[in-house]
């Protein structure tokens, strides 16, 4: 828990958020306020009604990128932390509020479709825009943004780019960042910005990338442009394997991607991921998955090319049917998020992952060794119910593994994220490192992993120290997220101030 730096009281905050938005923006309902000030870091002992960080003064519900600089200008004038958020579905503690009094800038209610360009071949929408609604909306019209992460149902464009998100067709059409052609977004004062839509332009550094995954630190991302493509699901060709290991069945993917083909779905799961994915047909074997998709000619091509690279590889065939049928319900919606939380309440059991990324060569070691530390150095690896991996992204120069891990709960459940899940996660974290990977592949760093911020970045930790220090001179922004606290606790050219 920080103590706000702020001289008003919670009060005070709330009064003045009221006469800047209207009493019907302000949230102050004590559970709204709870739920708020956790995201699905927290998930088990928020099923169990236990909050027991920093409560926000308010959730201020934003409708216009006015109304964000307004709050934004307010907050930093008066030294009040701001975490702000849209589709909720953070999974690393980027939403909690960790600072007394804190306001939760919510932008889920700017939710316009502002612009198909079909010529173009762009969309802007603001950023409460859900997903789901937006894909819905351009596949009426023929057209795709490519990007459906498993939060598809739920996820809101602002959250998608703040955190960097990347989707489950990322092998066809990239990241989140990779789609961002332009951006508007209000700075720590309230002063609005705007990255304009261009193709590609040699202007200086790529100033994108100061907001794309910035998770509400330095900025709040108002408004998207990103680039749409044709819509032709009628071609996909889909394509399954039984191997006998995850490290072959990366091998395989290694193959696909650097001769050249791009199926938009690649991946391949461990025999132990595989068997709660694929229980009707894997029998202990490690699953590769492929799925092409684009122009006829392109998506056949892609299937043929596929096909020959696996028959080099010793495997075992899976009908079509099956692996369709699986990518037809890939998503969670909130059915799903509920009925997890009636077996977390019911069964006290919980699965959680943590996703890295790694060369090509490092695969094998990387899965080996945290399977080993988990298994051997973790002290309730008792409960372990399931520990695997998956890589569900790849790259010319190498591709993610998601390790996934289900156990029983044997403890209090104020202690899950002490006894199990930081532990877990660690080892991960450690292993991708000490590789020369990257500690996070697409979840963002948030509040849990900012331990190994300085290690991940190295020497040029200093580029997203001076960018911290000039967007957000008064650190009022997300404190704890990206940047550990200790590295703001005296944000330069303000003195603390105090409530009377």
């Amino acid at each position: 828990m920080v103590t706000s730096r702020s001289a008003l009281s919670r009060e005070e905050i709330v009064t003045r958020l009221q006469e800047i938005l209207g009493a019907d923006q302000v949230e102050t309902d004590e559970r709204a306020l709870q739920e708020a000030s956790v995201d699905r870091f927290k998930k088990y002992t928020s099923v169990h009604g236990i909050f027991d960080g920093p409560i926000p003064a308010a959730i201020a519900y934003a409708r216009s990128t006015a109304d964000v600089s307004a709050i934004l200008a307010f907050a930093d004038e008066n030294l009040v932390n701001v975490v702000p958020r849209t589709g909720r579905t953070a999974t690393e503690g980027g939403l909690e509020t960790v600072v007394d009094d804190s306001i939760v800038l919510d932008g889920s209610r700017m939710d316009a479709i502002l612009e198909i360009d079909p010529v173009d071949m762009m969309v802007t929408a603001q950023c409460g825009v859900p997903l789901q609604v937006l894909e819905d909306t351009l596949r009426a019209q023929g057209l795709t943004t490519g990007h459906s992460p498993q939060s598809k149902p739920l996820a809101q464009m602002g959250g998608l780019v703040a955190t960097r998100s990347i989707g489950q067709f990322s092998t066809l059409y990239g990241g989140i960042e990779d789609m961002v052609i332009g951006l508007e977004a209000v700075l720590p004062d309230g002063e609005v910005v705007r990255v304009k839509n261009v193709p590609r332009r040699a202007a200086g550094p790529d100033i994108r990338h100061i907001v794309i995954g910035n998770e509400g630190s330095l900025a709040v991302i108002t408004e998207v442009t990103v680039k749409v493509f044709t819509y032709q699901p009628e071609n996909n060709r889909f394509l399954g394997y039984l191997v006998d290991s995850l490290p072959a069945g990366v091998a395989g993917l290694r193959e696909i991607i650097v001769a050249g083909y791009r199926p938009s779905v690649a991946r391949a799961y461990s025999e132990e991921d595989a068997a709660q994915h694929f229980s009707h047909f894997a029998d202990g074997k490690a699953v590769v998955v492929v799925v092409a998709e684009g122009p006829k000619g392109v998506a056949d091509a892609t299937a043929a090319g596929v096909e020959d690279i696996f028959a080099g590889i010793p495997h075992e065939k899976v009908d079509p049917a099956l692996i369709e049928n699986w990518f037809d319900n890939l998503n969670w919606g909130q059915d799903k998020i509920d009925a997890e939380k009636r077996e977390m309440l019911e069964k006290a059991r919980l699965g959680y992952t943590t996703e890295v990324s790694i060369d090509w060569s490092g695969v094998e070691e990387l899965f080996e060794s945290v399977m080993r530390r988990a298994r051997t150095e973790f002290p309730r690896a008792a409960d372990l119910r399931m520990l695997g991996a998956h890589s569900s992204h790849s790259y010319q120069t190498g591709t993610n593994l998601y390790f996934v891990y289900d156990y029983d709960i044997t403890c209090e459940p104020r202690e899950e994220i002490t006894e199990y899940h930081e532990p877990l996660n660690a080892i991960v974290v450690e292993e991708a490192l000490r590789l020369g990977g990257s500690m996070v592949h697409h979840h963002g760093i948030g509040k849990y992993r900012t331990p190994w911020t300085h290690e991940e970045h190295g020497s040029a930790y200093r580029l997203l120290r001076t960018l911290k220090d000039g967007l957000d001179p008064h650190g009022i922004m997300n404190r704890g997220t990206i940047y550990p606290l200790d590295d703001v606790a005296a944000p330069h050219g303000v003195e603390t101030a105090t409530r009377a």
